[in-house]
């Protein structure tokens, strides 16, 4: 597993099944979240204090996700989440669901997002963020 990659364990919520008992089509995105939020500590900062300290923001302009099997109540989901691409105003996540007990690769994503300020006006994304990103994604 390199430094730009970082995986997280979670188990399927009965909440989170549909009628079918198959785990509903959008609690996928949230788990990409979790994914990205445990890579970001990772890297050492959490979307907080981006936030909080440097009124810098990540928000998404594209997310996608490929369902390739079902994922079921109380199955144990490993979300691995990976830098695909940083540049100056725009991180790149992608993103593959896996469940634990088989390997079965259950879902493949990516998320796109805009560096901006808290007014949602594009920015340069900070240098320690941006310095921490490059060199996660020359260890890959």
């Amino acid at each position: 597993m390199s430094d730009s990659t970082c995986e997280v364990r979670l188990r399927v919520r009965y909440a989170e099944t549909d009628q079918m008992g198959v785990v509903y089509h959008a609690n996928h995105f949230i788990w990409f979240e979790v994914g990205r939020v445990e890579l970001l500590r990772q890297l050492g900062f959490s979307y907080r204090e981006m936030e909080e300290n440097d009124g810098c923001f990540i928000a998404v302009v594209d997310a996608r996700c490929r369902y390739k099997a079902p994922a079921h109540y109380d199955d144990e989901v490993i979300v691995r989440t990976h830098l695909k691409n940083v540049r100056e105003s725009l991180v790149h996540f992608g993103y593959e669901l896996l469940r634990v007990s088989d390997g079965v690769l259950l879902a493949e994503g990516e998320t796109t997002h805009v560096v901006t300020d808290a007014n949602m006006k594009k920015r340069t994304i900070p240098e320690k963020y941006a310095s921490a990103f490059r060199d996660a994604m020359q260890r890959t």
